[in-house]
């Protein structure tokens, strides 16, 4: 069998762009680019103008460091469970690929230059929000939460629920009501969201010996609980139109977005499948997508 050699400058090449990726998935992109997503839409809804290109790129940059540096540590305190669990065990820790080391040096500098860069280039306030938001996300849910309560992505999701009230602290320097009401609407999204893909991992969940509300209270009680969710979320997502904050644009989306998910979790409810459990969670997150850009054009279009 032939043997493939590589140059030494491009197998040296070849390993540090897949270190790189290792590192990088570490952050979980696809969950912080929606987090960021989400920031930004908070930073261009406090104002009327447009956004200071030089405070746009700080904020963000520096939000996303820092929601990359919580997701690390995320990595490093359940890479036991995750070494169990068919969706995560192909990360580099269970891999072995990176060491425990490597990761708390990684998610170290990172968020330290995400935190530094807020201070320095945005405000204080946002500096500090951001850091409390990866103290609630990093260590009291993964470390205190996680592993004791099936209520933990109910309290755990207020960090989760952040970024938009940093986006908006970003630019203002101060966390409006107006931010508030956008804290709410993820808060009550992140239940159904996240208690669709505990359905369909159920398994996965007991494996690791964690208490999701699929695992201690059983299938029929979690898709009643994703449905009620989905009620409080339809109304959380009213009130942006109701306090003033936005107009009829968004309000047509927002009861056709929020019907839509209301229409997957009756039938979750009434007629359950792994299948339709995934097609939730993935309409889950284009929903919140989609909800925050149809603010963002009533914002404007609207002005």
């Amino acid at each position: 069998m032939a043997v493939i050699k590589f140059p030494p400058m491009q197998l040296a090449s070849t390993l540090a762009g897949f270190r790189l990726r290792q590192f990088l998935s570490l952050t979980k992109p696809r969950v912080v680019s929606l987090i960021v997503f989400c920031a930004v839409i908070g930073m261009f809804l406090s104002t009327r103008g447009m956004v200071p290109a030089n405070l746009l790129l700080a904020a963000t940059i520096g939000i996303w460091l820092v929601a990359g540096a919580a997701a690390a540590v995320n990595c490093l305190v359940e890479q036991r469970i995750d070494a169990v669990m068919r969706r995560t065990r192909a990360r580099p820790l269970p891999r072995g690929e990176l060491t425990s080391l490597q990761t708390l040096a990684f998610a170290g500098a990172i968020g330290g230059i995400g935190l530094w860069t807020l201070y320095a280039f945005v405000n204080p306030l946002t500096m500090w929000l951001t850091f409390a938001t990866f103290i609630g996300y990093a260590v009291i849910y993964t470390v205190v939460l996680k592993p004791m309560t099936p209520q933990n992505i109910v309290i755990g999701g207020a960090s989760g629920a952040m970024p938009p009230v940093l986006g908006w602290a970003a630019v203002t320097g101060e966390v409006g009501p107006e931010a508030l009401l956008l804290f709410l609407i993820i808060f009550a999204w992140t239940p159904p969201h996240f208690w669709a893909l505990a359905l369909y991992r159920t398994e996965d969940f007991t494996e690791a010996g964690l208490p999701m509300l699929p695992v201690t209270h059983g299938h029929r009680f979690t898709r009643l609980y994703v449905l009620l969710y989905t009620l409080i979320l339809f109304a959380a997502a009213l009130l942006p139109f109701a306090y003033g904050m936005s107009g009829w644009i968004y309000l047509a989306f927002a009861v056709v977005l929020n019907g839509a998910f209301l229409g997957y979790a009756v039938r979750l409810y009434v007629s359950y499948s792994d299948a339709l459990a995934r097609s939730t969670f993935r309409y889950s997150i284009a929903y919140l997508a989609a909800l925050f850009a149809a603010l963002l054009i009533d914002h404007y279009f609207t002005a």
